[in-house]
């Protein structure tokens, strides 16, 4: 029987913007009455800590382009698992978790420019829907690179009426490794 392992949540930044609020105590308040609690669990794999957030740069995306291909070329990244132990689990399943694009469904909505959104895909080019676990490959012990990859595609209607509006973007995905 095979047990299902979380590993952790991620980010891939396509544009980080961060606003952490400030935690104020007022003097002469004593904090006695905290508790912490958690799970301590073995992995089967870690996450190289540089992988914790990725930024994909798209550079400059020419709408013309979009008009003609309706997509950009791909874009790789890497997500590097370290120390892996196939003996706790060697099947690799990930979700890509963010605001979905209303036009272009499984689709990372942007902020910014209007009419595009960003697709992500396997190395072998199928898809990653957004917000769906996807089983992506099997582990191999010691370490692994897994080569996933990012676009930039036109909307639809936004292609069929040459009403992409100009501009930067960003958006951000997490993603989630589970094991089993």
């Amino acid at each position: 029987m095979l047990s299902k392992m979380r590993c952790g949540q991620y980010l891939v930044l396509f544009h980080l913007l961060m606003i952490l609020p400030a935690i104020t105590i007022q003097s002469g308040h004593a904090a006695d009455n905290i508790r912490y609690i958690g799970t301590l669990v073995a992995e089967p794999c870690a996450l190289l800590p540089a992988d914790e957030n990725i930024v994909v740069d798209f550079g400059t995306v020419g709408d013309k382009y979009l008009y003609l291909y309706n997509r950009t070329k791909s874009q790789p990244f890497e997500l590097h698992l370290i120390d892996c132990d196939i003996s706790l689990g060697n099947l690799l399943k990930v979700t890509f978790s963010g605001r979905a694009n209303q036009s272009l469904p499984g689709f990372l909505a942007l902020e910014g420019a209007k009419g595009v959104a960003i697709g992500l895909e396997t190395k072998d080019s199928d898809a990653l829907p957004l917000n769906k676990q996807i089983r992506l490959q099997e582990l191999t012990e010691g370490d692994n690179t897994i080569v996933l990859k990012a676009y930039v595609q036109g909307e639809p209607e936004a292609i069929a009426n040459k009403t992409i509006e100009r501009g930067t973007f960003a958006a951000i995905a997490t993603f989630t490794l589970d094991y089993e």
